[in-house]
């Protein structure tokens, strides 16, 4: 079994003053640290791309590809975005 030896960095980032307090009153609601939520989101938003790189789709699956047609305007990354704060936050 392989162990992974995981460094935490520090992040600065900038966000609106009034999106922190919510996503701190948030935190403190669900007894988590800010910074847990955060990377738990950040995991999420990249986990799906490294799993497909990694995993093959089931047959099944891959017979379906292409019989749904998304809206040509229909911005996947921004819808993506919206459900994950949606769901998060």
């Amino acid at each position: 079994m392989k162990t992974l030896l995981t460094m935490n960095t520090k992040l600065t980032l900038t966000i609106e003053e009034d999106i922190i307090e919510r996503a701190k009153n948030y935190a403190k609601k669900k007894n988590r640290s800010l910074s847990d939520i955060i990377e738990n989101y950040l995991k999420a938003l990249t986990e799906k791309e490294q799993k497909t790189k990694e995993q093959k789709l089931n047959p099944i699956i891959e017979s379906l590809k292409g019989s749904f047609k998304m809206p040509k305007d229909m911005d996947y990354e921004e819808e993506l975005r919206e459900r994950l704060e949606k769901k998060y936050l």
